[in-house]
């Protein structure tokens, strides 16, 4: 079964959770899911946050002052400026690497042994767009490994007419634009795995328009909101 959801079928699976009557996505869910979007595992470790142009950065040398700093730009090229090694290319690298590349140059001519630290205080490159049924929908940067319930949160969670069941995750990857559905209520308690949301990832949210007309014309009739609550118990 192809899983690969090209630019136009991705277009009107995201057209299909707006739909009223539209009961599945025929996206990929289950296990075929986490084939597209994984869920970090014993085996395989979260995915490490990769600098990108614009971070801003702190990189402290220890016991190394005046070569530690609180605020370095990455500028649009993905390069930042160090004193006594001058420019360096950090685009695309972990913290960890950027560290080791950084020890390695300062220990080539200037320092003895330099242990060097580095932490991406602002993020700017790698960011999860939540849209659809929830309370804050928005682009949101990533601050270290984000699995889909961190994303969610990060939307303030869900609204009360969202279709938990049609959670839908887009990934660009090399050969084209990939998407999968998941279970928010399974992996609320525990009964699917959370996957690990990139960035660059667009988590949508179906809605339930039943549930929100039915809400809209309660609030308009309080006197029949009384007569159909009786009727339904």
């Amino acid at each position: 079964m192809e899983i690969r959801i090209l630019r136009r079928k991705t277009a009107l699976a995201a057209i299909c959770l707006a739909l009223p009557g539209c009961a599945s996505t025929g996206l990929p869910s289950g296990d075929q899911a986490y084939e597209i979007i994984p869920a970090p595992s014993n085996q395989t470790a979260p995915s490490e946050y990769r600098i990108g142009p614009l971070d801003v950065l702190k990189i402290t040398v220890f016991q190394e002052p005046d070569l530690s700093l609180e605020e370095v730009p990455v500028d649009a090229s993905g390069n930042i400026l160090f004193p006594l090694i001058g420019q360096v290319s950090v685009s695309g690298k972990t913290s960890t690497e950027l560290s080791n590349a950084i020890a390695e140059r300062l220990g080539e001519r200037y320092l003895v042994d330099p242990q060097v630290s580095t932490i991406v205080s602002t993020s700017a490159s790698q960011n999860v767009t939540v849209e659809g049924a929830v309370n804050k929908p928005g682009v949101f940067p990533l601050q270290g490994p984000t699995t889909l319930l961190q994303a969610m949160a990060l939307s303030e969670g869900p609204t009360q007419t969202a279709k938990l069941g049609e959670v839908i995750v887009f990934r660009r990857k090399d050969d084209g634009v990939y998407a999968a559905q998941f279970n928010l209520d399974d992996i609320r308690v525990g009964r699917a795995p959370n996957p690990e949301i990139l960035g660059g990832d667009i988590v949508v949210v179906g809605n339930s328009f039943a549930k929100q007309l039915f809400r809209d014309f309660l609030q308009l009739s309080p006197l029949l909101s009384t007569v159909f609550v009786r009727l339904d118990r």
